[in-house]
């Protein structure tokens, strides 16, 4: 077995984790993937699926044996508990990568920087802004890279890639899939969160797996800790997400759904008792200041940073949640019920 390219995915069953995983494989990588529950009795995805759980060390540290690279995509579903448990995942995760010189990748965000950084960058950031983070999730994010700085003085590799807010066809909870539309529904309405022109930062999911998979082809030549913003699909007014989504809706049903605006105060009802509305309620001050990312040093080392066309990855994504029913799409239960992958 060729070690050199053979990775553990951790979260292979959420949404980057899970583009990753089919990504490596396609690219030729033996891939592993750590799964809590049962295994189910023979599989034909090419896939090494391994029992375990990202809490556990033994469990990460036997699953990562021999693997080049870690691929560090988990996080507690829906949300829950993610304060207390993101943390120690990661160090298993470092602690795995530490004994094998491994690699570790880990996909980013913006939630390490405060809006007070926005004018100070000009509303452009780049990887070495300041990160004074606004809120509690964006501190666990600064203290999450800062481990993964001391591990790559300890024998562990280290590449970041930070993204804007993800869409995609299987990208799980997200901005697109549980405030603009609603997986599984037709697409009657848009409700939009940001304020009327201010701008906003997205990454197609499989744009961000394919960056993270080109720059592992060339990790030799990184540094041992090294961050890389992406430009994805820049929303410079507000209306070009939602622009986008209406001419989907209309080539693929004829209909033209109404944009209106995202009911912030319903959000302030119900994040007592929904965690994934509270943590999505955090990051509304992303909304409210235009942020652009400085993808420069991406396009210094790749020369290109990949950039599926917005109209094409909206169709993929409104196709892929069951939002669509023309050309022979069918909504699954899965994408009826609103579940993820």
């Amino acid at each position: 077995m060729d070690t050199t390219k053979t990775a553990l995915v951790l979260g292979a069953t959420g949404g980057i984790g899970g583009e990753m995983l089919r990504q490596l494989l396609a690219a030729g990588w033996t891939v592993r993937a750590l799964k809590r529950g049962e295994l189910q009795a023979a599989r034909s995805d090419g896939i090494e699926w391994l029992r375990g759980d990202a809490l556990v060390r033994a469990d990460v540290m036997a699953a990562a044996r021999g693997c080049s690279v870690i691929v560090h995509a988990v996080n507690p579903p829906g949300y829950r508990n993610w304060g207390q448990l993101v943390l120690p995942m990661l160090d298993n995760t470092i602690a795995a990568a530490i004994a094998g010189n491994a690699t570790i990748v880990l996909p980013g965000t913006v939630y390490n920087f405060g809006p007070d950084v926005f004018p100070a960058a000009g509303n452009v950031l780049a990887e070495d802004a300041p990160q004074r983070p606004l809120t509690r999730k964006g501190a666990i994010r600064v203290e999450l890279e800062a481990r993964l700085q001391r591990a790559s003085t300890q024998g562990a590799k280290v590449i970041i890639v930070r993204a804007g807010d993800f869409f995609g066809p299987r990208a799980g909870n997200n901005w697109f899939s549980q405030g603009l539309v609603k997986a599984g529904q037709p697409v009657r309405s848009i409700l939009y969160p940001g304020a009327p022109g201010v701008g906003h930062q997205w990454s197609y999911l499989p744009d961000v797996a394919r960056t993270m998979l080109q720059l592992l082809g060339v990790r030799d030549r990184l540094p041992p800790f090294a961050r890389f913003h992406m430009a994805g699909h820049w929303d410079h007014d507000g209306r070009q997400m939602t622009t986008a989504i209406v001419r989907a809706v209309e080539h693929a049903e004829g209909a033209t759904p109404a944009v209106g605006r995202f009911p912030w105060w319903l959000m302030a009802l119900a994040s007592p008792f929904v965690a994934t509305v509270r943590e999505l309620r955090e990051m509304r001050y992303l909304w409210q200041t235009p942020l652009a990312m400085d993808n420069a040093r991406l396009l210094a080392v790749l020369g290109q940073e990949p950039h599926t066309p917005l109209d094409e990855a909206v169709r993929a994504t409104l196709a892929g949640m069951g939002n669509l029913l023309a050309g022979g799409h069918t909504r699954t239960p899965q994408a009826r019920a609103g579940v993820g992958p």
